[in-house]
């Protein structure tokens, strides 16, 4: 049973889904190894992922895994309608379109969740907050799951601090093979590719302003820079601002920056980072965009308010017209801008990411026995795996210790005399 907005993109779906195979190696070999030995027989994987096509083939080798799978997305505007469609085609249930309202947004997420799902895949903690409210009924078989994001491992580490984890959880946003290369490069090249096509605006010669400087504002930065723009930087961490710093860029406070910018892109996974005194300041036709993963970094309802009149100047793209004559543009209604008005990461890098979420949920699976409710980080040794499994894909040779050296590293016994 699927619930999709129109079936009859279902050709296009599949299209867009087979052309990300041949981009995604390390899937791909997961796959092949799953097929053989089934892991998840038996089993029902829920997922509440952006849906699109790499998130598409992820449901896939689950199914191919042998798990039942039920899949959403978890933001109203990033779901691609033709690929939801296609998924459905294939196999497996799918309850998502695009320009979902919220009270539809969440009976999709219920409708997920009403399979009884013994695994899960979070992306910003939906699924788990519904699990541990409205659904907790949907609950029973739960053995854990895994989260993708960093706004839902904040969500995570609150409730684990808090002793109200029912379940344990993968910390799949901290692996090392997902946030050094998916929060960086992956957010680095797809925010810039949405902003770019919603805009058809040039980033070079504009001031741009990057609000978070962890790997996300990092790799804004770092791409923004390399398009020919100043990048400001504004943070409230003092390292990461002098890393900042170091790496060339401006930092100041928000409200220093606010007057300069053209372009904005919060990345903080923090509510109110641009609010009404802010908007106030800012220059005619600047641009507002968020890259974190919910709609509360620029403070939508202060825009509404500042504003004479609301209107729709290019697809996903919204004017502000302020009482002064000065135009402000919000980009995919605050929401991730990557996703809402673009295509995601590149397949390469979610490769990456999602092979780890396979690997996680399959290590869940079977430790589950020691694992008590908690958040757990992701072993290393699945991080080696995958980027072997990704090296060996890109044709790369990295060196290997001699036991010469494996003893000298580990020992104390050789100095410098």
């Amino acid at each position: 049973m699927s619930i999709v907005r129109d079936m009859s993109l279902a050709e296009h779906g599949r299209m867009k889904i087979q052309w990300v195979l041949d981009f995604m190696p390390a899937l791909s070999a997961i796959k092949e190894r799953f097929e053989a030995e089934k892991p998840f027989a038996g089993k029902t994987i829920a997922m509440s992922v952006h849906m699109e096509a790499k998130t598409a083939y992820l449901a896939l080798v689950l199914k191919a895994a042998g798990a039942e799978v039920y899949a959403t997305g978890c933001n109203p505007l990033s779901t691609q309608d033709d690929v939801a469609a296609g998924l459905a085609s294939l196999g497996v249930n799918v309850f998502a379109w695009h320009g979902a309202t919220n009270e539809e947004y969440i009976d999709h997420l219920k409708k997920t969740l009403s399979c009884h799902p013994h695994l899960f895949i979070d992306d910003g903690g939906d699924l788990m907050e519904l699990l541990c409210s409205d659904c907790k009924d949907y609950a029973d078989r739960v053995m854990g799951g895994c989260e993708e994001t960093t706004t839902g491992v904040h969500r995570l580490r609150a409730r684990a601090k808090a002793g109200a984890m029912p379940f344990p959880m993968m910390n799949v946003n901290d692996a090392k093979c997902k946030h050094y290369y998916d929060n960086k490069y992956g957010t680095g090249q797809s925010v810039w590719d949405a902003i770019m096509h919603t805009t058809n605006l040039l980033v070079a010669g504009k001031t741009v302003v990057v609000a978070g400087y962890g790997y996300c504002g990092r790799g804004i930065a770092m791409r923004a820079k390399g398009m020919g723009a100043t990048v400001i930087v504004t943070e409230i961490d003092p390292i990461k601002a002098l890393e900042a710093t170091m790496d060339g860029f401006m930092v100041m406070d928000m409200d220093s920056a606010a007057p300069l910018g053209d372009i904005f892109v919060t990345a903080t996974g923090c509510r109110d980072v641009l609010t009404k005194r802010h908007f106030a300041v800012m220059k005619d036709n600047a641009f507002l965009s968020n890259a974190g993963h919910f709609n509360v970094e620029v403070n939508g309802a202060d825009l509404e308010e500042m504003a004479s009149r609301v209107y729709l100047r290019r697809d996903d793209i919204l004017g502000y017209e302020l009482p002064d004559g000065r135009t402000l543009n919000l980009l995919a209604e605050g929401r991730l801008v990557n996703l809402a008005s673009g295509n995601g990461h590149p397949a390469e890098i979610m490769d990456m990411s999602f092979a780890i979420q396979t690997m996680s949920l399959q290590y869940l699976m079977d430790h589950r026995q020691d694992m008590t409710p908690d958040l757990y980080e992701v072993p290393q040794e699945i991080d080696d795996v995958v980027s072997r499994i990704k090296l060996d894909a890109m044709g790369l040779k990295v060196d290997t210790l001699t036991e010469e050296q494996i003893q000298y590293l580990s020992g104390y016994e050789v100095g410098t005399v």
